[in-house]
């Protein structure tokens, strides 16, 4: 039977309720048909069978793991690119189509697979169309959640009947490539799709829940790969001390800031910047979120123990100029960067802290000794994207005390505040602007390093006549970019709100 595998023209010929319900697959060989399943047929199915194909077939009883491979590779598309339904136009109504779904209708069997295809099609444009950056299916007791983050906000977008939660989950897992037969396990795969002109590269989680899998669909634009550095949006001196850290030829370039702060894009954009064929850059990553063109790129895979210390050791012996580390997450990959950095290779990576000073106190509580930090830390970045108030709606108004005390506001001044129309969806803001701040490491900053000196020490030397990242906010509201509400959200200032 193993010979099935290699066929890539084979294709199953039954439902795919009818496959899912009785595990088993038939399959077509000019004039005859080769049935094959993990368990004995029943005379019913059997017959059942014989009268779908209308002929008699050959049996081959086959391993269940083997069978659960087959299944899944005979109902999955195209690998490489799959294009979204040409049939939704601009007027595709989402919300409506969705309601005209019967949750007891035959969704899958045979040529009335449509429905479910064009609501997974619907969904994954509605969110390219709202620049949303993830999609969530939620199944819970009686209802399946659709929500999209856009603009680092969840926003439920459909709520269908649960009934139809399996049928969908089990489709996004065909078209990504998933075991369709595993529901006990969280699974990780990606697909490419095409919207018209847009390329987008679709990374699928999987999570088993009470009521179902849970999966999330984190939508890549292709094209945010390519990015120019000088598009990114950043300050002009932010931008013009990453161009200069960046020509190094050792040393460490430091990312700060949380998870959809937009670090990726702005690594990925120094390393496009760097790359031609008189250098050899190498990255490991966790996930690779998008390839790039000329650039070396490998994975990090717990299961296996490829963990970033191994990548990164194994990099460094392919003679790289420039290494990428997704994140210094441990003491181990850290030391490793260090002494990279401090042998002729330039070091780019990340660290989860909410400041650029933090993140030298960060390495330190690592176990990094001073010394070794001062010597090969040259720049960090620390950056957040904050929304923008929606230009057809913001309103005027005083500030209050409390926001005129966190952000040092002008009292005779007025600030912007979110509306809501429909040209934002309601929620008062369009679109993102990058906040940040930056660290250059001069001789001082060195030896204050070196000496262990406190973060207040070190923030007061770096921002005497540096920007901070607080000094920005408060910028971003006198022009009337965002709102006090957005900054306090993103910097976490709730607490100190009534202070």
């Amino acid at each position: 039977m193993e010979n099935f595998k290699d066929q890539e023209d084979l294709s199953n010929i039954l439902p795919y309720d009818f496959v899912k319900e009785n595990d088993v697959l038939a399959f077509s060989d000019g004039d005859s048909f080769s049935v094959i399943s993990p368990n004995n047929l029943s005379d019913d199915i059997y017959h059942e069978i014989q009268r779908f194909l209308k002929s008699n077939f050959s049996f081959s009883l086959c391993k269940s793991d083997y069978f659960n491979d087959l299944l899944t590779s005979s109902f999955s598309i195209n690998k490489d690119s799959t294009s979204l339904s040409e049939e939704l136009t601009d007027e595709f109504d989402l919300q409506s189509f969705a309601g005209s779904i019967s949750a007891t209708e035959d969704l899958l069997s045979g040529s009335n697979d449509t429905p479910i295809i064009k609501l997974i099609n619907g969904i994954i444009s509605q969110a390219v169309k709202n620049r949303a950056s993830d999609i969530h299916f939620e199944p819970y007791e009686n209802t399946l959640i659709v929500r999209f983050r856009v603009d680092g906000i969840l926003k439920e977008i459909l709520k269908q009947d649960s009934k139809i939660s399996s049928v969908l989950i089990s489709r996004i897992k065909i078209i990504s490539g998933l075991d369709i037969s595993e529901r006990r396990l969280p699974q990780d795969g990606r697909v490419s799709l095409s919207l018209g002109d847009k390329d987008i590269d679709v990374r699928v989680s999987t999570l088993p829940s009470s009521y179902g899998e849970r999966i999330v669909l984190r939508l890549l634009d292709k094209q945010a790969s390519q990015i120019n550095i000088d598009d990114l949006g950043l300050p002009s001196v932010i931008l013009k001390n990453y161009k200069s850290s960046l020509k190094n030829s050792e040393g460490i370039i430091l990312f700060t800031g949380p998870t959809g702060s937009g670090k990726t894009t702005t690594l990925y954009s120094g390393l496009r910047h760097l790359s031609d064929s008189s250098q050899n850059i190498l990255t490991v990553e966790d996930p690779i979120e998008y390839t790039l063109n000329g650039i070396g790129q490998t994975q990090v895979n717990t299961k296996t123990g490829y963990t970033f210390a191994k990548g990164l050791r194994a990099i460094l012996r392919q003679d790289p100029d420039v290494v990428m580390v997704g994140e210094m997450r441990d003491v181990e990959t850290a030391q490793i960067g260090i002494q990279a950095s401090l042998t002729g290779h330039l070091v780019l990576s990340t660290v989860h802290t909410n400041s650029a000073v933090a993140a030298i106190t960060r390495l330190r509580d690592m176990g990094i000794e001073s010394f070794l930090l001062a010597s090969s830390l040259r720049t960090v970045i620390s950056q957040r994207l904050v929304r923008r108030l929606c230009l057809i709606c913001k309103k005027e108004e005083s500030p209050s005390k409390d926001s005129i005390k966190l952000f040092n506001l002008n009292t005779n001044k007025k600030v912007f505040i979110s509306s809501g129309c429909d040209a934002c969806s309601n929620t008062g803001y369009q679109g993102r602007i990058a906040i940040a701040e930056c660290i250059q490491v001069d001789k001082t900053l060195k030896e204050m390093i070196h000496n262990n000196a406190s973060e207040n020490l070190i923030s007061e030397h770096v921002f005497k006549n540096n920007q901070s990242i607080d000094e920005a906010s408060s910028e971003l509201i006198s022009k009337g970019i965002t709102s006090c509400e957005e900054l306090i959200r993103i910097n976490n200032l709730q607490e100190n709100a009534s202070l």
